[in-house]
C-alpha cells in the first residue's frame, strides 16, 4: 500500500454513527506521485485532532467529482522521535498537570515509547515519582487523546482493518483489542461478517496455537452458525457439526485435530453456556432457549380464561356478516368462532381461501364484542390501540393495512426493535386483539421477542400460508406450530368463485400439490410462458418489461429470481430494468454511484435493514425523489419516499438500499404486485423447490410472466425443500403435556427431527463413536427433563446448592396446576 504522511488542517465530513470520516491533510512525505501540497484522506479513521500529524496507509482513488483522494484502510499518529520532542508534547496543553520537569522524568524513566508503555500500564508512573492523583490524570489523558487511534491501530496490526475495524469498536469500543487478543474467535459470535477464516487469521498474527481449545471452539461455533443462523436449522446433527469444523481447521492449513480434542471444545462450549446439547443433537444455547420461550409463553397464554359466549359470538357475527354484505361458509364461519374463544389461534391457507374475509371477521366482530370505534382517524399514537395489526415486512404490513382499511404496522415497529437491538425491554402492549399476518417468515429468534411483549389477557392470531418459503431466520415457526396440534387452528382449503377465474390462483393450487397443469405453456387471459435457453432469458425480460411500461408503472411490476448471480439472477436484471423504467436522459442527469450500480431520481429502491429512528424498516419499498450533490464539506446525498415518509440517506448509509427492480423471491414474500415475472433456467437447480416458485407465483395479483426452461419449472415443482431441523414441535408437545408426534405426510420432517430428551448446558460425559457414516457425537447420560427444559421433570422438588449450581432448577417448581389466573 501506498502511504500518505501530513498534518490534519481539518476534518471535512465525520458520521454521527461510525468511524468514516473525510479529511484534508497537509502532505509532509508520500510514496504517491504527487504534486499539490494537500490531499483529501477518506476511511474508518478515529478521532483524528486537527494540527496533529499522522501517517495513513491506503491507495489513491478516483471521485467522480471531486478528483482523486486517497483511501485510508489503516493510519498512525506520527509520534515525537527525539528525546526532546516527546517531553514538549507531554508537557503540552493537552495534558494539564504535567509540566515540562515532570515531562522530562517521564521520558527519562521510560523512554520514547512512553506513550505506549503508561496506555498499556499506567503504575509504570510510579517508577518517576509521581502523586496517584496526577498519574491517573495522565493516564486518562493518553487514553482518551489516543485511546481510539490505538485501538483501530491495533485492530489493523492483527489485521482488521476498514470496515471490519469499524464494527469491531462499534461492538466493544475501548475493551475491542482486549477481546480481540484474549480470543479473536469471540468475533465469530458477536460480528456479523467475522468467520472461521478471518478469526483464524488473527490468531494467527498472535501466536495462538493450531490445537488451542479457542480455535477449535471458534471452528465448532462458525460451523454451528453455518447450520443454523444461516441454513436455517435450529440444530446441528453432531456428524455434520464434527464435519464442518474439522473442513474449517483443514483449511487453516495448519493440520487436524483428534476427535478427543474436539469433543473437549465441545464441552468447554457447553459449559461456558454457549451451547446446549440434547440427546446428542447440538443447539446454539440462544435457539435453545428461544425454542423453550416460544411454548412456555404459549402455554400461557393459551391457559388464560376463555373468550366470548357462544350466543354472543353467533349475534355479532351474524351482524358483522350484514355490515359487509357477505356470507360466511362453514369452514370460515368456524374460523372466526375459534378465533375469538381461545387467546391463541392459527389460520392457515392457500391464496384465494379467504384468509383476507376471516381476519376482517375476526377483526369487526371483536371490536363490536368490546365496543371498539373502528375508524383510523381514532388511532392515536400517542395511546396505546386494542386492534393491533402486524407483519414482518412493510410490504406486507401495507397490505394489510389495505385489506382492513386499518392501520397496520412490521413487528419491529410495533415492538421499538432494531435489527441490531441488545439488552432489549419489551413495550407493555395493551389487552387487546393482536394479529400476525404472513407468519411463515417470522423466524424462531423475531418470534421469541414478540411472545415477550404479549401477555395473558391479549387475544393473538397468527396467519399465514404454510406451504411457501419458511423464514430468512432459523426455524420453521408457523409450520412447528401446526404440526404441534398443541393449539387451536383451521386451514382454508376452499377456493371461492370470485377467484376460481384466476389461473393464477389455480396454477398455484396446482404446483403446491406437485404437478404442473396441462395448459402450462398455453397462453392464459392472466398468465402466459416464454420458452428460452439461459442466454436469451436477459431479451425476454427485456421484451416483456417494454411491454409493460406501456399499462404499468415500476412499482406495479416486479422482477423475481431465486439467485443474486447468473445472466437471470437479480444482480444482472436489476439495471437492465432500471434502464427500462428509468433511463439515464442524458449526461446531464442526476446520479449517485453507489459501487455495483447508480441511483437516479425515480428509482425504485428496497429497504434491506430495520432503521427505527428514520422509521423504514426491511423489505419496505420506496421511490428516489431527490439527489443533493456533493459538496466540498460534504459528500452526495440520496432522498427516498417511502409512502410519504422521506428518508435522507448520506453516501455511507447507501448500503442499506439497493435497485427494487429484481428481488429474490424471499425479498418478495409478503407483497403483492400487479404483474411479476419470473425467468428460471436450471442454472439455479440447487434452489430450484417447490415452495420457492410457489411463493413467486402467489405474489402475482393479475398477471403473471414465466419465462426460461420449462424443465426448470417442472424440476421446482417436483422437489420438496429440505424441511428444517427443529426442536420447537418437542418443546411444545412436553409443555402442553401431550405424547410426542409421529411423522406423518403432513406433518414431514418437523416431528421426526424433534428431540425427545433434554438437558440444559450440561455436557456431563461426551463420547465419540465411530460409525458408518464417520464420527458422532453422543451423550452417555442424559437426565429426563421438565416442560421448561430443565432436568427436573420427575426429580427432587426441594431448591439444593447443587442443583442452583447446575442450572438445573426448574422455575415452575411447585406451580404445578397452577394458572396466571388461579394464582
Amino acid at each position: 500500500m501506498d502511504t500518505v504522511t501530513g498534518t490534519v488542517r481539518n476534518v471535512i465530513f465525520a458520521s454521527h454513527d461510525s468511524l468514516f470520516k473525510i479529511v484534508a491533510v497537509d502532505i509532509s512525505a508520500t510514496t504517491l506521485v504527487w504534486t499539490e501540497p494537500e490531499i483529501v484522506v477518506k476511511g474508518n479513521l478515529g478521532d483524528l485532532q486537527e494540527g496533529t500529524e499522522y501517517e495513513f496507509s491506503g491507495h489513491l482513488v478516483a471521485h467522480p467529482k471531486y478528483g482523486q483522494q486517497f483511501d485510508a484502510v489503516s493510519y498512525q499518529s506520527q509520534r515525537p522521535t527525539s528525546h526532546d520532542g516527546l517531553v514538549d508534547y507531554l508537557a503540552s496543553d493537552r495534558f494539564p498537570g504535567i509540566g515540562p520537569k515532570t515531562a522530562a522524568k517521564i521520558v527519562d524513566a521510560l523512554g520514547i515509547g512512553a506513550v505506549d508503555t503508561i496506555v498499556k500500564d499506567p503504575d509504570v508512573l510510579q517508577k518517576v515519582g509521581l502523586s496517584a492523583k496526577k498519574a491517573d490524570m495522565l493516564a486518562s489523558s493518553l487514553r482518551e487523546n489516543l485511546g481510539l487511534e490505538q485501538v483501530i491501530i491495533g485492530l489493523g496490526e492483527v489485521g482488521l482493518t476498514g470496515a471490519l475495524a469499524n464494527k469491531v469498536y462499534g461492538r466493544y469500543q475501548e475493551d475491542a483489542l482486549d477481546v480481540v487478543r484474549a480470543n479473536p474467535y469471540q468475533l465469530i459470535v458477536d460480528i456479523e461478517g467475522i468467520g472461521f477464516r478471518v478469526a483464524d487469521g488473527i490468531a494467527r498474527q498472535l501466536d495462538i496455537p493450531a490445537d488451542d481449545p479457542q480455535r477449535l471452539g471458534g471452528a465448532l461455533m462458525d460451523a454451528l452458525f453455518q447450520i443454523t443462523d444461516r441454513d436455517g436449522d435450529t440444530y446441528a446433527e453432531p456428524a455434520r457439526l464434527l464435519d464442518g469444523a474439522k473442513s474449517r481447521l483443514a483449511g487453516g492449513g495448519l493440520g487436524g485435530v483428534s476427535d478427543e480434542q474436539l469433543t473437549a471444545a465441545l464441552r468447554d462450549l457447553a459449559d461456558d453456556r454457549r451451547i446446549s446439547i440434547t440427546d446428542g443433537r447440538i443447539f446454539p444455547k440462544r435457539l435453545f432457549d428461544a425454542e423453550w420461550q416460544i411454548a412456555n409463553h404459549l402455554f400461557a397464554l393459551k391457559s388464560a380464561a376463555e373468550g366470548y359466549d357462544d350466543d354472543d359470538i353467533t349475534t355479532t357475527l351474524n351482524q358483522v356478516e350484514h355490515d359487509l354484505d357477505i356470507e360466511y361458509d362453514a369452514t370460515q364461519r368456524t374460523a372466526v368462532v375459534d378465533a375469538l374463544q381461545n387467546h391463541v389461534f392459527l389460520l392457515t391457507g392457500g391464496p384465494g381461501t379467504g384468509k383476507t374475509t376471516v381476519v376482517n371477521g375476526i377483526v369487526r366482530a371483536y371490536a363490536q364484542l368490546n365496543a371498539i370505534r373502528l375508524d383510523p382517524n381514532s388511532y392515536d399514537s400517542d395511546t396505546a390501540y386494542p386492534i393491533m395489526l402486524v407483519a414482518p415486512t412493510g410490504r406486507a404490513a401495507k397490505r394489510m393495512s389495505e385489506t382492513t382499511g386499518l392501520p397496520a404496522s412490521t413487528i419491529h415497529r410495533l415492538l421499538g426493535l432494531a435489527i441490531d437491538t441488545t439488552d432489549y425491554e419489551p413495550p407493555e402492549l395493551p389487552d387487546g386483539l393482536l394479529i400476525v399476518d404472513e407468519m411463515s417468515m417470522v423466524d424462531t429468534y423475531l418470534f421469541r421477542i414478540l411472545l415477550d411483549a404479549v401477555h395473558p389477557g391479549i387475544t393473538l392470531i397468527l396467519v399465514g400460508d404454510k406451504d411457501q418459503l419458511p423464514s430468512v431466520g432459523p426455524g420453521q415457526v408457523f409450520a412447528d406450530l401446526l404440526a404441534s396440534h398443541t393449539l387451536p387452528q383451521a386451514e382454508l382449503t376452499h377456493i371461492h368463485r370470485q377467484d376460481a377465474r384466476s389461473s393464477i390462483t389455480t396454477l398455484a393450487h396446482d404446483i403446491n400439490n406437485g404437478q404442473l397443469p396441462d395448459d402450462f405453456t398455453a397462453k392464459q387471459a392472466d398468465r402466459s410462458f416464454i420458452s428460452c435457453g439461459p442466454g436469451q432469458i436477459q431479451a425476454a425480460v427485456r421484451q416483456v418489461v417494454t411491454a409493460a411500461k406501456a399499462k404499468f408503472d415500476a412499482m406495479q411490476v416486479q422482477v423475481l429470481a431465486p439467485m443474486y448471480r447468473g445472466v437471470a439472477g437479480v444482480d444482472a436484471l436489476n439495471p437492465l430494468v432500471q434502464d427500462i423504467f428509468n433511463p439515464k436522459a442524458s449526461e446531464r442527469t442526476k446520479e449517485i454511484d453507489a459501487g455495483d450500480h447508480q441511483y437516479r431520481i425515480g428509482d425504485k429502491v428496497l429497504q434491506l435493514v430495520n432503521n427505527p429512528e428514520k422509521n423504514v424498516y426491511n423489505g419496505e419499498i420506496g421511490l428516489v425523489t431527490g439527489i443533493v450533490s456533493a459538496t466540498k464539506d460534504d459528500g452526495a446525498h440520496l432522498i427516498v419516499d417511502f409512502d410519504g415518509n422521506e428518508i435522507d440517506y448520506a453516501s455511507n448509509e447507501l448500503k442499506s438500499i439497493t435497485l427494487a427492480y429484481a428481488t429474490s423471491i424471499h425479498k418478495a414474500q409478503g407483497s403483492e404486485f400487479d404483474m411479476v415475472i419470473l425467468p428460471l433456467t436450471m442454472a439455479s437447480r440447487r434452489m430450484l423447490k417447490r415452495n420457492l416458485v410457489y411463493t413467486a407465483i402467489t405474489r402475482a395479483k393479475k398477471f403473471l410472466i414465466m419465462i426460461g426452461d420449462q424443465e426448470a419449472f417442472r424440476t421446482a415443482v417436483t422437489t420438496m425443500a429440505d424441511n428444517r431441523h427443529t426442536g420447537l414441535v418437542d418443546r411444545l408437545r412436553k409443555v402442553f403435556k401431550l405424547a410426542p408426534t409421529e411423522p406423518d405426510a403432513t406433518d414431514g420432517e418437523t416431528a421426526a427431527t424433534t428431540t425427545s430428551n433434554a438437558r440444559v448446558n450440561d455436557a456431563q460425559s461426551l463420547a465419540v463413536a465411530s460409525t458408518a457414516t464417520g464420527q458422532v457425537l453422543h451423550e452417555a447420560v442424559a437426565p429426563p427433563i421438565a416442560a421448561n427444559g430443565s432436568d427436573q421433570a420427575a426429580g427432587p422438588t426441594i431448591l439444593t446448592p447443587a442443583l442452583v449450581a447446575r442450572d438445573a432448577v426448574d422455575p415452575m417448581i411447585g406451580m404445578e396446576g397452577i394458572t396466571p389466573q388461579t394464582a
